[in-house]
C-alpha cells in the first residue's frame, strides 16, 4: 500500500511565510461598527421627528375637525365649518410637508458628511495597508532570496 507524504508541515511553512496582520481587520471592523452606530443613530433621529411630526399633525387635524361635528342652527354653517375645516387642513398640509422634508434633507446631508468621511478614512487606510503590504512583500523576497542564496552557496 502506497504511503502518503504529509504536506501538514509544508503548508504550515509556506502559510508562515506570508504576513497576516488581524490588527488591519480589526481596525477595520471597528471602523465598521462605528459607522453603522452612526447611521442608525441619524436615521433613528429621523424617524423620531417624522413621528412626532405626524403625531403632532393628527392631534392637530382632530383638533380641528371638532369644530365641523358640532350642531349648526343653518344649513349653511355646516358648509361653512366644512370649507373652513378644508382650508386649514391643506395649510396644515403645506407646512406639515416642508417640516418632512427638513428631516429628510437633515439625514441626506448626515448621511452624506458620514459616507464622505467613511470614504476618505477607507481610502487612507487601505494606502497604508497597501504600503505596509508592499513593505512586509519586499522584506518577505529579500529574507527567502537570502535563504536561497545561502542554501545554493552550500
Amino acid at each position: 500500500m502506497a504511503n502518503t507524504q504529509d504536506f501538514t508541515s509544508i503548508f504550515k511553512d509556506m502559510m508562515g511565510s506570508f504576513p497576516v496582520d488581524t490588527k488591519n481587520m480589526e481596525e477595520m471592523f471597528k471602523n465598521q461598527s462605528t459607522l453603522a452606530e452612526k447611521l442608525s443613530a441619524a436615521n433613528l433621529e429621523a424617524a423620531q421627528k417624522s413621528t412626532e411630526l405626524s403625531a403632532k399633525w393628527a392631534q392637530d387635524t382632530l383638533a380641528k375637525f371638532g369644530e365641523v361635528t358640532r350642531a349648526k342652527s343653518e344649513p349653511a354653517d355646516y358648509a361653512k365649518s366644512m370649507s373652513d375645516f378644508l382650508s386649514a387642513s391643506a395649510e396644515a398640509t403645506s407646512e406639515h410637508m416642508a417640516a418632512f422634508a427638513e428631516i429628510a434633507k437633515k439625514l441626506q446631508t448626515e448621511t452624506l458628511e458620514l459616507m464622505l468621511s467613511a470614504g476618505k478614512d477607507l481610502s487612507d487606510d487601505m494606502t497604508n495597508a497597501a504600503k505596509k503590504a508592499g513593505a512586509d512583500a519586499q522584506a518577505a523576497t529579500r529574507k527567502a532570496s537570502a535563504q536561497t542564496a545561502q542554501a545554493a552557496s552550500k
